[in-house]
């Protein structure tokens, strides 16, 4: 099977993470006879120093060409005095509206292998810590309206947070036919005792909740949540929220397995097309040092795998390789124990394809 594959490395640890990904792909395409096409595109910061702007219309139009899209990590303070409207971070907001990528799956599991890892006690995580977080992705505060003005001499600043219900629906439908797939449990997130956007995220998925009369649906507030996820975070299978509530407590979930950079994430549209990414952002403070975790790169090619490509044999192997060179005590430095072996990114990346 041929599939295209646009490739945005982007800043920081963005390139080492994305070959070790790459490298992967290829030894699955040769295993199982596929052949994967990489199209290369910059974005982010790399992009502004190269052509001014974050992404240009060039490289939208290769996302948007594609069967898939693989990002590692844009931005850095090289960046941060950039104007507000070419900032690195532009490009993925561009990005996740033009193809269309409303649902942002982000997993969290607990290796067995790096439970000493965690911050959290061993009382705590000891039934293991699985769930996934469903996060809707184009809509809410980061795409409402923005506003900077002065107000009797003084600066005032507003940022609006609209939700439709169709965005609360179709987002609501993902996470309920994901909790269906899982252990047919779903917590729905919001801040309904504030919020009006909330009140109608709770209106509208408790109507949803009748379609799906197999799936044990809870709400709960934000603050709670983010309580919960340290207290109890066993609990939870799969939780359902708007874009920045999603955009803050899945980088809290991700911490309870050790390091953030064992975590991927699809991001999906209505059809197959998708973008995988790891959840971290791109560390500048060590690239080019070659000591970065692939890993969370790794497993959301997987990611891909399964979601757009309906490869489920290949995404298995992925993640079982994973976890054989886990199993042979090999880590990165983000993960790295006594004892264990710590390695560089790209050895990681060659281990790891060596197991498929």
């Amino acid at each position: 099977m041929k599939k295209n594959i646009t490739v945005l490395n982007g800043d920081g640890i963005g390139p080492e993470i994305v070959r070790e990904a790459v490298k992967v792909l290829d030894r699955v395409a040769e295993k199982y006879g596929h052949g994967f096409v990489y199209t290369y595109v910059d974005i982010g910061g790399c992009s502004i120093d190269k052509y001014g702007v974050p992404i240009t219309d060039e490289g939208m139009k290769k996302c948007k060409e594609a069967d898939s899209v693989l990002l590692g990590a844009v931005g850095g303070p090289k960046w941060d005095s950039c104007p507000a409207e070419i900032r690195p971070e532009k490009a993925l907001l561009a990005v996740r509206k033009e193809l269309g990528l409303f649902a942002n799956l982000r997993p969290t599991k607990l290796f067995s292998q790096l439970s000493n890892a965690s911050p959290l006690k061993e009382s705590v995580i000891s039934k293991g810590i699985d769930l996934m977080i469903v996060r809707e992705l184009t809509g809410g505060v980061y795409f409402g309206k923005k506003e900077l003005k002065t107000v009797n001499g003084e600066e005032v600043a507003t940022d609006i947070m609209p939700y439709s219900v169709h965005e609360i629906e179709r987002i609501g439908r993902v996470a309920f036919e994901s909790a269906m797939k899982r252990n047919k449990k779903l917590a729905s997130v919001d801040k309904a005792n504030v919020l009006e956007t909330s009140r109608l995220w709770r209106k509208t998925m408790h109507r949803l909740a009748f379609e799906y009369p197999d799936v044990e649906y809870s709400d709960i507030l934000v603050d709670n949540t983010a309580m919960q996820l340290i207290k109890n975070p066993t609990q939870f299978d799969v939780i359902v929220t708007e874009n920045m509530f999603g955009d803050i407590l899945s980088d809290e979930a991700s911490m309870l397995t050790g390091s953030i950079g064992m975590m991927p994430s699809a991001s999906l549209s209505d059809g197959k097309l998708g973008m995988y990414e790891p959840i971290h952002g791109s560390a500048p403070d060590i690239a080019g040092m070659n000591i970065a975790n692939p890993i969370g790169t790794v497993m959301s090619v997987a990611m891909m795998l399964r979601y757009s490509f309906d490869m489920k044999d290949e995404a298995d192997d992925i993640e079982n390789a994973v976890n054989k060179v886990l199993d042979s005590g090999y880590r990165t430095a983000d993960i790295m124990q006594e004892g264990l072996i710590k390695v560089s990114t790209d050895k990681m990346g060659d281990l790891i394809a060596s197991e498929i």
